[in-house]
């Protein structure tokens, strides 16, 4: 019952991670990578080993071409996240970063999206989130149709995706800080975090649904309560082994992915602390909503 009685503080808490994260979003902004906003990616290799990356940087800028700082890739590369590039520069740019074949180099990858398909690409992102935000309530609302009092079905459908925003969000609050992109593996990222959570949720929903059923008080608080503590070393457990999975491939897998293993660990974390600490207490409040209509 330790949630239950305390939770406008778990409220205040989470309150207070929404709100930091929306400022972040709205005052710094979100760093839409090439793959939302258009532009090029060139990833080279240095096989006789790499220039330091100040003289990259300047070889960029004597080129006039608008670029972010290069990222270092393990011990012989750089990815370089530019303008969208037409050939003859892409080819001037390798040219200058070989440094008169000082360094010679070998071209990874190139990729190239123009603003007009970043842009659909963007959209058709938050389609795709919207989609499975939908799905969610429709589903939840489905499979506790059963379910009418003192919570309607419709009821634990909301609650659920109140949870779900504040996994989303916190995360790319942080991101939008930090000044990390956000790119296509983000939105994989985030709807992943969508599944996993919500999932976490229906496990303790359903353990207050077969209590209601099972009538083991008359009380909702303390059905609730008892639900979760039915449910939350199983919860942590469960959550624990993934994150420390996640943990590993940041730290200790490429670069590439590290980003994508840092917004799955952050929605693990919080979509954890949602399901124990701020979907279920909310559903106490849906009761006492419902009461006074």
């Amino acid at each position: 019952m330790f949630v239950i009685t305390y939770r406008k503080i778990f409220f205040a808490i989470s309150g207070l991670f929404v709100l930091a994260a929306f400022a972040a979003i709205f005052f710094i902004g979100l760093n839409f990578g090439i793959d939302f906003k258009g532009g090029s990616i060139l990833e080279v290799r240095y096989p006789g080993g790499r220039p330091d990356a100040a003289p990259v940087n300047q070889v960029i800028s004597d080129l006039l071409i608008e670029a972010l700082p290069v990222q270092p890739t393990e011990e012989s590369g750089f990815i370089i996240r530019t303008r969208a590039l037409e050939e003859s520069e892409r080819v001037a740019l390798e040219n200058g970063l070989s440094f008169d074949s000082a360094y010679p180099l070998e071209e990874v990858r190139f990729n190239s999206v123009g603003p007009t398909l970043g842009a659909e690409l963007r959209s058709k992102a938050w389609v795709a989130i919207a989609t499975v935000i939908m799905a969610i309530i429709l589903f939840i609302a489905y499979v506790f149709r059963g379910v009418s009092e003192p919570v309607s079905s419709w009821g634990y459908g909301i609650v659920a995706v109140i949870a779900l925003i504040h996994d989303v969000v916190i995360p790319t609050g942080i991101f939008a800080a930090l000044g990390y992109e956000i790119d296509s593996l983000f939105v994989i990222a985030a709807l992943a975090i969508l599944g996993l959570s919500v999932n976490d949720t229906i496990v303790v929903f359903d353990r207050i649904r077969e209590n209601l059923k099972n009538k083991i008080d008359r009380d909702f608080k303390i059905i609730v309560g008892k639900s979760l503590r039915q449910t939350f070393i199983r919860s942590i457990n469960t959550s624990l082994t993934v994150v420390l999975v996640l943990l590993a491939l940041y730290f200790f897998g490429p670069e590439s992915t590290q980003h994508f293993a840092l917004v799955l660990t952050l929605g693990m974390v919080f979509g954890t602390y949602s399901s124990i600490f701020l979907a279920s207490p909310l559903l106490i409040v849906a009761e006492k909503w419902g009461k006074k209509k």
